[in-house]
């Protein structure tokens, strides 16, 4: 059994298919470690553990792995998770309560202090809540090279671009977050707890007391007017109206779980304006349409539907069943979906079932112009050849909530006219913005250690590469003019300020564009929400999806924090897997994810066993790559338990053939033997099921032992793993 308190690797508990697949992957990373003197514990980070935690008393593990990665022994498998919206949330209390946990239902209108307690319980959870806790180091994200060999070699289909494509990117470019951000460094006699404050005609009202800010901190603020929000989306409507094409908005719900769902929200009423105009009591937009018209009458379905055909066509989640851009606000996350529409050749799915151009709109302009220059890239070009590209590797500043991902704390709606102010220690005026009712406000920092740890890393990643390595930061732009101000010192101080470009992100997006389409590589070294979109973008352009990216977080303390791709498609694997019992969630991100963590125990633990280990990982690993062992799509295809099986074996194999540790070899010899004997029958028993419906015990809490039934079907391959 593994070491649960102290152990030397811990393997995170999350939710939908990655949590499924680590029923059956972790019990053979476990029993593969043993013989090694090396311990895989589990914590649980899911979102119902979070939930129970906030409001139930259950232990909280997400806590306990933050004051983790705080420390130099730290080795942590992180597997995505949900970053929870408001339907997701009230999902998972709703299921619960049905399994018996005594919890209280979300109070989304509280009138008592204990309901205002429930509720900034509950809202803890939402959203980015896992991320900025384990996230102690910058991120250094970049294709495994056997993964772009093999991306090479057996290339994914990607659709045609042509020059005529009417697919564009439609953003605001003023009174939005970009254009009104202010930005300033903290000084030493500014340093301290400040205060947000609101100055209306009533008089002073404190929005947030005690924000942390140290000496040399980025701190900014900045907002969106939404009156200018709502011209905007009306204006996006008619010219996709006037252009015949697909309308389609792309927002980060889950990780901005303040601002975006107000914006979503914005978008749902506007697009149906006269439903709402006609029902002044539908109530619930920040949930999209689900929340809308759950329940709804046949009166209000009918003015739906007769204001959905006056409309443009919309962006479809699924076709099928109706499901709209904008029925729930988590189904759409511009980071995967922007790429989808961009590998697809500019092409959305519509709502009779068939591919077309869309207008693809993103009201912040911050990051709008990296999608609006690809789309125009390859307009121009064509597609990217997917056998001769290049790569582009990623170095994120990240690290102790930098940036905006940051910001869920100091994220406010304006409740009136007036201004919003951020007051440092000292009385000095930091931050002061004219906002109107409704405006959303907010405010990020980057602290100073975490953005000289993002330059250090990006100066070794280069000398290492040689590659053209590019700062994505706009000189315009009030944030990165700030981070300018710090990065150009350092890699001054250090001689190397000739081995880096700094551009603008239009600018660098075309320059990498350009940079692979040759076969060169590139590095970009890139803000927190980039560094997410663009270790989404890439990875499927050059992939086909993010999820085989090497993600490693170097944490500042000196510990290791190894994440294994995103989690974007899982939902869809679950639903597969309840009603025809075949996972298709490819593990290769945790087989990389694995490897880099045995071998950092290796160098840290001074473990010569955990390096043996990890180069034996990524053996099997270039095997599951050459031999085609992923999981299929389709149900009768070999599945993620089977690709676990041929994992495993080769992983035996490996460790059985090499010469570093004849006490590990001889361990595993037979085992690999037994495996090798046994294909046949393990991998009937693994496939017996298939076509069937399987029972999980839940979607967000699951039945571990009814998950172990379905995910570990086969004896003979159980008594062989042990």
């Amino acid at each position: 059994m593994a070491d649960q308190t102290n152990p030397d690797i811990v393997y995170t508990t999350v939710d939908e298919a990655p949590e499924l697949a680590s029923a059956s992957l972790l019990p053979i990373i476990q029993a593969f470690a043993a013989p090694a003197g090396v311990s895989v514990g589990k914590k649980d980070i899911s979102l119902a553990a979070r939930i129970l935690a906030a409001v139930a008393g259950a232990p909280d593990h997400l806590a306990e792995l933050g004051g983790l990665v705080k420390t130099p022994t730290a080795n942590v498998i992180k597997l995505p998770n949900i970053s929870a919206s408001q339907p997701q949330l009230d999902a998972a209390i709703a299921e619960l309560q049905s399994q018996g946990h005594d919890i209280p239902a979300y109070p989304a209108n509280p009138t008592t202090p204990e309901e205002e307690r429930i509720k900034a319980a509950y809202d803890a959870v939402k959203g980015s809540a896992v991320n900025p806790v384990l996230r102690e180091g910058n991120s250094d994200r970049r294709a495994a090279q056997a993964v772009k060999n093999y991306a090479r070699a057996n290339p994914h289909r990607m659709g045609e671009w042509t020059a005529d494509s009417k697919t564009t990117v439609m953003t605001m470019g003023t009174r939005d977050f970009c254009s009104n951000e202010t930005s300033t460094t903290i000084t030493a006699a500014q340093a301290g707890p400040a205060r947000i404050e609101f100055v209306g005609a009533d008089g002073t009202t404190v929005l947030k007391e005690g924000v942390p800010l140290d000496a040399g901190t980025v701190c900014d603020a900045t907002f969106m007017s939404v009156a200018a929000l709502r011209d905007f989306l009306a204006e996006t409507i008619s010219a996709t109206k006037e252009a015949g094409i697909l309308w389609s908005i792309h927002l980060k719900a889950t990780m901005m779980k303040v601002s975006d769902p107000i914006i979503f929200g914005h978008a749902v009423e506007v697009f149906f304006a006269e439903l709402f105009e006609k029902h002044p009591e539908l109530t619930g937009a920040r949930g999209g349409l689900g929340t809308v018209l759950n329940g709804a009458s046949d009166a209000v379905l009918a003015d739906y539907q007769a204001v959905l055909d006056k409309q443009p066509p919309m962006y479809m989640v699924n076709s099928d069943t109706g499901l709209t851009n904008l029925h729930v606000p988590s189904d759409v996350i511009i980071d995967a979906s922007l790429p989808a529409i961009i590998r697809a050749g500019g092409k959305g799915w519509g709502p009779d079932g068939n591919e077309a151009d869309t207008v693809c709109v993103i009201p912040d302009s911050s990051y709008a112009p990296v999608y609006a220059e690809t789309i125009e890239f390859f307009k121009k070009h064509g597609k990217l050849d997917v056998t001769t590209a290049g790569t582009v590797q990623n170095l994120g500043l990240m690290a102790q909530k930098a940036e905006e991902y940051g910001s869920h704390p100091t994220t406010f709606e304006a409740p009136a006219d007036g201004t919003i102010r951020m007051i440092a220690a000292n009385g000095d005026v930091l931050h002061s913005h004219e906002v109107e009712k409704g405006d959303i406000w907010r405010s990020c920092t980057a602290k100073k250690a975490p953005i000289e740890d993002w330059v250090k890393l990006a100066i070794e990643r280069q000398k290492l590469t040689g590659y053209r390595a590019i700062f994505w930061l706009n000189a315009d732009r009030a944030h990165d003019a700030e981070l300018i101000k710090h990065v150009t010192p350092i890699l001054e101080a250090a001689g190397v300020a000739d081995k880096f470009e700094i551009m603008s992100p239009a600018e660098a997006t075309v320059a990498s564009l350009e940079t692979i389409t040759k076969g060169e590589n590139t590095i970009a070294i890139t803000g927190n929400v980039l560094r997410d979109y663009l270790t989404d973008l890439f990875p499927i352009l050059e992939l086909g999806t993010s999820a085989k990216m090497l993600s490693i977080v170097k944490l500042m303390q000196g510990g290791g924090l190894f994440e294994t791709g995103a989690g974007g498609s899982a939902p869809k694997h679950v639903q597969q897997l309840q009603a025809e019992n075949h996972l298709r969630w490819d593990s290769l991100g945790e087989f990389c994810a694995l490897g880099e963590s045995f071998k950092f125990l290796a160098q840290s633990r001074d473990n010569a066993k955990a390096g043996v280990l990890g180069d034996a990982v990524e053996a099997a690993t270039q095997k599951v790559l050459e031999f085609d062992r992923s999981p299929g799509r389709k149900v009768g295809q070999p599945d993620n338990r089977a690709s676990h099986y041929w994992f495993a074996r080769y992983w035996a194999e490996a460790l059985a053939a090499q010469d570093k540790d004849a006490e590990i070899a001889a361990h595993f010899a037979p085992i690999a033997a037994k495996l090798a004997e046994n294909e046949e029958t393990i991998l009937a028993e693994l496939a017996a099921g298939a076509g069937t419906p399987a029972d999980t015990g839940g979607y967000y809490h699951n039945d571990p032992a009814k998950v172990a039934a379905v995910m570990r079907p086969s004896p003979t391959l159980n008594a062989i793993i042990g």
